[in-house]
């Protein structure tokens, strides 16, 4: 319970010099009675009703994938709990093809009374597409898939965020893993999100089998979870020789990844260079040994920062991107007002998705600067016969931060600079005073 000022006030000790009569002169205080507020727990409970419905539990076995959890039970909650008569779903490509069933359900055993299905292409969470929810008249959007990395304190109707998790062999994992790597071996654990329980797993029982096994954080995300854009960093750095010489990589710390692509494992090599990395298929059940051409991306980025530099480079194209919430206005907000502090011309193209052909159209354009996707510049930068600059290469080429040896992938990541979603001036995703 909580204390007001007066109550405060009210329990303090009369001074011992008070007399009798101004004691009993006083008015007796009202008894403030102050109610607890519900058990939150309580609220997220899914009743009986719904989590022993067993039409809906044969309903969820005998249509769904065993190994995929979608959350029906508590997406029906949810929606019985936000009164949703129509509800969004947004799926990535490779869970669509059961859109068609989840929706079958919900429409049978929820409140909804509409139940539409987002079709255009979902690359992450950063693509949450709560605006066309909102204009598609949606009451409430649930997102699957992905981590909750839009804040939904801004979003511009209730979601919810439904990883999907995707259960793993975790026994065949780790003697893959032990036959290939010796005693000792320490090993980083990551993933994508869907795998997050294999992924503690697979530690526990690493640890186990005496290789000693971390779950790597980048907050604000899940430990171990990778984003292709934000991973964690400074695993395995290299240490300094006995002899002085120059720092030698620790060649007994190893990546073990679990997912089946290699998107987001890109994003944890670029960020740990000198890790060699392990990547385990939960669906071919092979671990491959996976390397990445690092310094021939950041020779390719530095070339592009360095046109960028050129005092002949005086007008910028700033694409915002408009696929679900990858742009973030307020970093958009920060490049405009850097350009015009640095006497660079520019304008603002919002795009859903950046072509080369698209952007030869503004033959005008000396270079680009895109706040969609960072791996938009990393992957196929080289591609376009402009520059096309991330945030964190623009300030780069502005002389406004450093090159980094080690590429940041920290998008999304807490305490990181200017460019990054979670930046303090950035989080609330709100233009601020440019001047």
């Amino acid at each position: 319970s909580t204390m007001t000022t007066e109550d405060a006030a009210s329990s303090q000790i009369k001074p011992q010099h008070a007399t009798n009569e101004e004691t009993s002169s006083e008015k007796p205080r009202r008894r403030r009675v102050i109610r607890r507020r519900a058990n939150r727990a309580s609220a997220n409970t899914i009743p009986d009703s719904i989590a022993k419905n067993q039409a809906l539990l044969l309903a969820i076995e005998s249509s769904l994938p065993a190994d995929y959890e979608f959350e029906i039970l508590k997406t029906v909650w949810r929606i019985e709990t936000s009164k949703a008569p129509h509800v969004a779903l947004q799926m990535p490509e490779g869970l669509l093809m059961y859109s068609c069933t989840v929706a079958d359900i919900l429409r049978k055993f929820s409140v909804a009374k509409t139940i539409s299905i987002l079709g255009d292409v979902t690359y992450g969470a950063c693509c949450i597409d709560d605006l066309g929810a909102k204009a598609l008249g949606a009451d409430l959007l649930v997102h699957y898939g992905h981590s909750c990395l839009v804040p939904l304190t801004t979003t511009a109707i209730p979601c919810l965020y439904v990883f999907v998790e995707i259960r793993v062999d975790v026994e065949h994992l780790v003697e893959s893993f032990c036959k290939t790597c010796e005693v000792g071996t320490r090993v980083h654990v990551m993933g994508t999100v869907q795998f997050r329980s294999a992924i503690a797993a697979s530690a526990k029982a690493l640890n186990e089998r005496e290789r000693p096994s971390t779950i790597p954080q980048a907050k604000p995300l899940s430990p171990g979870e990778v984003l292709g854009c934000t991973a964690p960093s400074g695993l395995g750095q290299p240490a300094e020789s006995k002899e002085g010489d120059d720092k030698v990589p620790r060649t007994n710390h190893v990546m073990l990844f679990i997912a089946d692509g290699r998107f987001h494992l890109e994003a944890a090599m670029i960020a740990n260079p000198s890790l060699r990395a392990l990547r385990y298929d939960p669906y071919s059940k092979t671990l491959t040994d996976e390397k990445y051409e690092t310094e021939k991306m950041k020779s390719i980025r530095h070339n592009a920062i360095h046109k960028a530099m050129d005092p002949s480079i005086k007008t910028f194209g700033i694409i915002l991107g408009t696929l679900g919430r990858q742009g973030n206005p307020a970093i958009l907000g920060h490049v405009r007002a850097l350009l015009k502090r640095h006497n660079k011309r520019c304008f603002v193209l919002l795009l859903s998705e950046i072509f080369p052909k698209k952007l030869d159209m503004f033959s005008h354009v000396d270079a680009w600067v895109q706040i969609a996707c960072p791996r938009l510049s990393v992957d196929w930068g080289h591609f376009f016969t402009k520059p096309v600059l991330s945030p964190y290469e623009l300030n780069v080429a502005l002389g406004e931060e450093h090159y980094r040896e080690v590429y940041p992938m920290d998008f999304y990541k807490e305490k990181s600079g200017r460019w990054s979603n979670y930046h303090e001036d950035n989080r609330h995703r709100v233009i601020q005073n440019e001047a």
